[in-house]
């Protein structure tokens, strides 16, 4: 009985073997996706997003937002007195960043900021647009569609696909080098 084991697990490799490469089964043929398509799956999703953003914004009526040509929403509703930060500048910030529907993704630590280089790091485009619109001292409300933000994937993390991010963003200081 021992020896017939080995055998019938041979026979049946064999047959899975030979059943796999007839010339019988169907090849699988390449999915055609054009850019057309692409670019009318995008406009859609874009204005279904856009619906989404107006809706939540229909609640918060006491933002003012400004609306920006690439679809950033911002709003300042604490001045400072310093100036806008300017790209290739240095800026420290401190921020939450939540989803619509309240969930916070990140924030910056209590009393501590975040530094990064203006249209120069690896911070999300629509807070980068959102910084060039502050001056130093301004907290402001940013609503990013995905398309600014972390896109079609997310960010792998916390960030789920095709998420508006509401991100509460205060610019503390602006540096013309990058500080220690």
């Amino acid at each position: 009985m021992k020896q017939s084991v080995p055998h019938l697990i041979f026979v049946l490799t064999a047959l899975v073997t030979l059943y796999s490469c007839s010339g019988d089964s169907e090849v699988e043929k390449p999915i055609k996706w054009s850019t057309e398509q692409s670019t009318t799956m995008n406009k859609q999703f874009s204005a279904e997003e856009e619906v989404d953003i107006n809706l939540f914004l229909s609640r918060k009526q006491e933002w003012n937002m400004t609306k920006t040509g690439s679809g950033l929403r911002y709003f300042i509703y604490e001045n400072g007195a310093g100036e806008k930060a300017l790209p290739e500048e240095y800026v420290d910030v401190e921020y939450t960043i939540t989803l619509v529907d309240g969930t916070e993704c990140y924030a910056t630590a209590k009393d501590e900021v975040e530094e990064f280089k203006v249209d120069k790091a690896q911070v999300e485009s629509g807070i980068q647009e959102g910084i060039k619109q502050m001056r130093q001292g301004d907290k402001a409300i940013l609503v990013i569609p995905s398309h600014l933000a972390h896109g079609i994937v997310g960010d792998m993390s916390k960030i789920p696909p095709l998420s508006t991010l509401i991100v509460d963003i205060t610019l503390v200081k602006i540096y013309r080098t990058k500080h220690v």
